[in-house]
């Protein structure tokens, strides 16, 4: 679920209970300057409130699919709800308004009137209940980010561990590769000494045999 959606939903539900009432209380004024007021007020809040369904189905189309035909099931509840407040405010603006409301006032009973109209009634207990459950979303959403961030936290934990054992493995093949390099340093010394030993037998050998060959020379000369 959007939280951007959300905040438009509760901000929307909060202006249309509202709406709701004014429509009700401004019906019951006469001709005066406050009742003109109040329509203003009315005017300004139905277009607030045209503002906040456009939002609510932009938010919505953005999103996936499957939460996208969800939201915009919902939003075709607020616009017929907007629709119905703008025939109330229509129904303000007609010159007959005030008859209309005042016979309402005389056919209903005395409990009506101090419960005020059924749909303002129904309105204003969808408004709650769209609240609440917006409400709930929140905290879910909220339980699903602190647990991301938890889940987030321990990844980061996790790649530092693996970090920092190949950075100890890298150090070892660095001490490998030091200790080749000195075995092969060694070994080639080795070699070198090897070669020059075999030189030097060789020399001697060669030295015995002339000096064997020239003793054999000299006494059989004799």
């Amino acid at each position: 679920m959007s939280e951007v959606f959300e905040g438009y939903e509760r901000q929307y539900c909060e202006l249309s209970a509202n709406l709701s009432r004014k429509c009700n209380s401004t019906s019951l004024l006469p001709h005066t300057d406050e009742k003109k007021e109040k329509v203003l007020e009315i005017k300004s809040g139905l277009d607030d409130a045209e503002v906040l369904i456009r939002k609510m189905d932009l938010e919505a189309r953005s999103l996936q699919p499957s939460v996208k035909a969800m939201l915009l099931a919902k939003l075709r509840e607020y616009k017929s709800d907007l629709n119905q407040l703008k025939r109330e405010f229509k129904r303000l603006l007609s010159p007959d308004a005030n008859q209309a409301a005042h016979e309402e006032l005389l056919d209903s009973s005395r409990a009506d009137l101090q419960s005020g109209p059924s749909d303002q009634r129904e309105r204003m207990t969808m408004s709650v209940e769209r609240l609440n459950q917006s409400g709930d979303r929140i905290k879910e959403s909220r339980r699903i980010m602190l647990e991301t961030e938890e889940l987030g936290i321990s990844i980061v934990e996790d790649l530092n561990q693996q970090r920092e054992t190949l950075l100890h493995s890298r150090n070892k093949l660095h001490g490998v590769d030091d200790a080749i390099s000195k075995s092969k340093k060694v070994l080639t010394a080795m070699s070198r000494r090897m070669s020059r030993n075999k030189w030097i037998v060789g020399s001697i050998i060669a030295v015995l045999v002339i000096a064997i060959i020239f003793v054999l020379y000299f006494k059989l000369s004799h």
